[in-house]
């Protein structure tokens, strides 16, 4: 087992007055802790495998590649990914979800981080009890994430998550419902005392599977039509939505480079007409230079922010429509505690984050 006091390669470096933002404070530790034990008990076959180390190699040389074929066509590089690179990004992701995003969902504790004016889904909050997440790029980071975030806000009902990604990781996203809606196994390792103990441990993060409703789509976002987008954002025909989130962690750039800028700006397009009142779209991705794309014929590099802004806020006026931005950093930090322990070793991550509510009007 590892713990994480020097957790290397995350260790940020000085960088003069460019000080980096205050990032948001992580869960409890055993929060924290609670959730990477799922991610133990869920791929325990993929980290004591003796070919993992390989296998993550190949995974990496893959994605340098940028050959997602053969990065995320098998099951057990699937698994292997989610066991090495998904704990530390769903700790962040868990603690994005709630002092970023719970405040604006009207779940929050906190009114600081609130938006001058209600949304839609704060000023229902009350009455609504559940909500929709839909991850694009999606896959165990965000489950855990979201298991987390229902688990910790008892007044919402349960939640509903689409995980929608061109690869095939249905079968992962049904292992890892599966550890979070069961007690956490008891170790092989453990003591005779450690065992009796477990029978009276906490009881699974989720209470049943019903509280989570899971979706696993295969699909390509950058072809997805506005009609299809709609279609996948009333599936669920769940009058007591409280809110419909839907993020982009780690994918927008990703897309920006693989699709384009014309076919990344579309399925922006698309997936703003589908959205309803109040909705808010999450952005996480790489900070600084890790994410530009090049436009043009010349191929003049711009940041992701500006022009997932500009394609955003751009038509202001054009469309019964108005996004607000209600944050954005630049460049933000999660660092794992010295305290928590997982058995592989694990980094700690930097990112930037941008949060957009839509909102429309009737004509008139």
């Amino acid at each position: 087992m590892y713990c994480f006091a020097n957790a290397a390669h995350g260790t940020p470096k000085p960088n003069g007055s460019n000080a980096d933002d205050a990032p948001p404070p992580p869960l409890s530790i055993p929060q924290q802790q609670r959730l990477l034990n799922h991610f133990a008990a869920a791929f325990a076959a993929a980290l004591s495998d003796a070919n993992l180390a390989q296998r993550l190699q190949t995974i990496k040389q893959a994605l340098y590649r940028r050959d997602f074929a053969a990065a995320f066509g098998r099951e057990d590089h699937l698994a292997a990914y989610a066991a090495r690179w998904s704990p530390t990004r769903a700790l962040c992701y868990a603690a994005i979800f709630q002092h970023h995003l719970a405040p604006h969902l009207g779940s929050g504790t906190s009114s600081s981080s609130s938006p001058s004016s209600p949304s839609p889904s704060q000023s229902s909050s009350s009455a609504a009890t559940t909500t929709m997440m839909i991850c694009v790029g999606g896959c165990a980071a965000e489950h855990v994430a979201f298991a987390g975030y229902l688990a910790r806000h008892q007044q919402v009902r349960g939640g509903s998550l689409t995980l929608l990604d061109s690869a095939p990781w249905a079968a992962v996203a049904s292992t890892m419902q599966a550890t979070l809606t069961t007690p956490l196994p008891v170790s092989k390792h453990a003591s005779a005392s450690a065992a009796a103990a477990a029978a009276n441990a906490p009881p699974p993060l989720l209470p049943t599977p019903a509280h989570l409703r899971l979706r696993v789509l295969q699909q390509d976002a950058l072809e997805l039509t506005e009609r299809q987008w709609a279609d996948i954002m009333t599936v669920d025909n769940d009058k007591d939505t409280a809110a419909v989130v839907v993020t982009l962690l780690f994918t927008l750039n990703e897309l920006y480079t693989s699709g384009g800028v014309g076919k990344t700006t579309r399925f922006l397009g698309a997936l703003e007409a589908a959205l309803p009142d109040g909705a808010l779209l999450l952005v996480v991705d790489s900070p600084g230079s890790y994410s530009e794309a090049a436009v043009g014929k010349d191929r003049k590099k711009y940041p992701m922010q500006w022009l997932l802004h500009h394609t955003l806020t751009g038509r202001a006026g054009a469309t019964a429509r108005q996004w607000t931005r209600l944050e954005s950093h630049d460049s933000l930090w999660f660092r794992l505690s010295d305290q928590l322990t997982y058995p592989i070793q694990l980094e700690n991550m930097r990112y930037q984050l941008h949060l957009y509510r839509i909102d429309r009007t009737s004509p008139t």
